[in-house]
């Protein structure tokens, strides 16, 4: 039974990849292949300059917003049959998370202007 379901879902997988593929191909002509900007021709180009430092600190929140979302279920650890254990994961992940950011301190990430 599981075996014909992942064959199933293999088949399915392998289908739509291929249609995926193989739609686009069938008519291509100047006006798919145009850039489509709300109707209008594009004034300018389309690839805008993105800061990279702007970039660094939104992965840096992200990360640390993780580190919340993996933290909030630690009040719940004293009905976990060895809170302990519960508590040692809790205080590993935050010193990795604290050596990232002490680390990347370091190097000058953090400094949005030079």
């Amino acid at each position: 039974m599981i075996l014909s379901i992942i064959v199933l879902t293999l088949l399915l997988i392998l289908l739509l990849t291929f249609i995926g593929f193989w739609l686009p191909l069938i008519n291509p002509n100047s006006e798919k292949l145009s850039p489509y900007e709300c109707g209008f021709d594009p004034l300018g180009s389309a690839r805008l300059p993105f800061s990279m430092r702007f970039f660094l600190i939104a992965i840096l929140f992200l990360l640390f917003d993780l580190e919340i979302a993996l933290l909030l279920p630690t009040p719940w650890a004293v009905h976990h049959p060895s809170p302990l254990a519960m508590f040692i994961w809790a205080i590993t992940i935050i010193i990795m998370l604290t050596l990232g950011l002490i680390y990347e301190w370091f190097q000058g990430g953090l400094e949005w202007a030079e």
